[in-house]
């Protein structure tokens, strides 16, 4: 039995909260307010302290453990190990995927990315890991900051590009869920295809005619830079110029 405190109230801490509840052979101790609940006592019943707070915070708040002897983790995609406190046993345990408030996800599905400083406290990390998710992986810090950035491509500017679509679509009285089954698609492909090959669309058949009409069309003039970076970094790729 791995006992592990939750450090951090959060949506991440919630959803990995959820997630240890329900899994074999882990007793959740307690998930504490980072602000006003952290003293030696509160920290001194687990194997495991888990830091699931904002990445500027991680320092702080880890300052309250050095001198914990359980083991310390922070669930960060881009902080380094070494951000926690020199002399402890310290780790990442970082979930690759986007967490939303009321929002349920899978864990079993989820990618856990681990790291730590010696094989024992990676073989505990590796088995809580492994409670409650099937994608267990180690990485180092500055691979795991690689995997993050692309994440932010894949999932958050994706996101932003959504939201784009979206106020275009209302603006001109149009339905968004008419780009439902096109999303749908775009994501779908990708199980087939490499992004490189799936990649469709005016830059890369390189359509200058369609370019300039969309460049006219667009009112907004942050759209108008977002289109016009995205297709010169498709042209590029592929080696075309409009």
């Amino acid at each position: 039995m791995i006992k592990v405190t939750l450090v951090g109230r959060g949506n991440v801490s919630s959803h990995l909260a959820h997630a240890f509840r329900l899994a074999e052979n882990v007793e959740l101790v307690a998930v504490l307010d980072s602000r006003k609940e952290l003293h030696p006592k509160s920290l001194s019943t687990s194997d495991v302290c888990i830091i699931v707070v904002s990445d500027d915070a991680i320092k702080t708040v880890g300052k309250y453990f050095a001198k914990s002897q359980c083991l310390v983790v922070h669930t960060s995609g881009s902080i380094a190990l070494t951000a926690l406190p020199k002399g402890i046993r310290r780790g990442v345990f970082y979930p690759l995927q986007t967490f939303t408030k009321n929002q349920d996800v899978d864990f079993k599905g989820i990618p856990l990315c681990i790291e730590a400083e010696n094989k024992k406290d990676l073989g505990i990390m590796s088995t809580l890991a492994s409670t409650i998710s099937n994608k267990v992986i180690e990485i180092n810090s500055e691979q795991r900051k690689s995997l993050h950035i692309a994440a932010i491509f894949v999932n958050n500017f994706t996101n932003h590009l959504y939201y784009i679509g979206q106020q275009l679509c209302e603006e001109n009285k149009i339905p968004f869920e008419l780009l439902s089954p096109l999303i749908q698609e775009t994501v779908k492909k990708i199980g087939a295809l490499s992004p490189y090959e799936a990649q469709t669309g005016p830059a890369r058949r390189k359509d200058a005619g369609i370019f300039e009409s969309h460049m006219s069309h667009l009112k907004k003039e942050d759209y108008k830079k977002i289109y016009a970076v995205l297709t010169e970094s498709i042209q590029n790729t592929y080696g075309k110029k409009l």
